[in-house]
């Protein structure tokens, strides 16, 4: 188990961070297809742009089956300004089309399996079985990955190091939250670039912020 990591964990829930009405949906949305679909459009995407493309693709359809009539175009125009809008809507619909046909319309479990698909990376397999199936997991973002290194949890340099690295030492219980809270933390106060360091609880624990302190100090 990371040291200090149940404080890390209560200090960003203490801080009571507001949510993006994505991370909300994301969150109460359980169905294993919607949260892929969704988490396509999410990539490279901003929440703000991404949830109301997420509102108007869910008015094409809900299941693999509801996808099977809708034209490109369709799927383009309803997802539209998502980033690579016209990959996007043909990775949805080919993957509606290749479960209907081949997976009885049910998403697989296994990472394994899902990265099989056209779009699907282990970012979007691990949210898959976190919110879809209630599987422990943990989904590496750019938020993710960037903080966890900031607090020091691990030293890597991609977000797939950075996965095998925080399941490896942190216990499966607190696996499916990470992504939850850390997306949160990344979009309010520990920013790419000019964190709120001094709006944040977790500077005790942060290896970014310490290094931060004796630059000035030793000025």
């Amino acid at each position: 188990m990371i040291k200090n990591f149940n404080e890390i964990i209560t200090g960003i829930k203490l801080m009571k961070l507001p949510q993006t009405e994505f991370v909300k949906f994301m969150e109460d949305i359980h169905d294993p297809f919607i949260v892929l679909i969704a988490c396509i459009l999410s990539l490279r995407t901003n929440d703000k742009t991404t949830y109301p493309a997420a509102m108007r693709m869910l008015k094409l359809g809900k299941t693999p089956k509801d996808f099977l009539t809708v034209k490109t175009e369709d799927m383009e125009k309803a997802i539209y300004p998502v980033g690579f809008y016209k990959n996007k809507a043909k990775q949805i619909l080919d993957i509606a089309y290749e479960l209907y046909h081949n997976y009885d319309s049910v998403v697989p479990k296994e990472i394994d399996e899902l990265i099989k698909f056209k779009g699907v990376g282990r970012k979007t397999a691990n949210l898959v079985q976190s919110k879809g199936y209630n599987i422990p997991s943990i989904c590496v973002d750019v938020h993710v990955h960037r903080i966890s290194n900031r607090l020091g949890l691990c030293e890597t340099k991609e977000p797939e190091e950075t996965e095998f690295a925080l399941k490896n030492n942190l216990n499966k219980s607190c696996w499916s939250e990470i992504n939850t809270l850390f997306v949160t933390l990344g979009q309010n106060i520990c920013k790419p670039s000019k964190p709120l360091c001094h709006k944040c609880k977790l500077t005790d624990f942060c290896k970014y912020y310490k290094t931060l302190s004796n630059l000035f100090t030793n000025r």
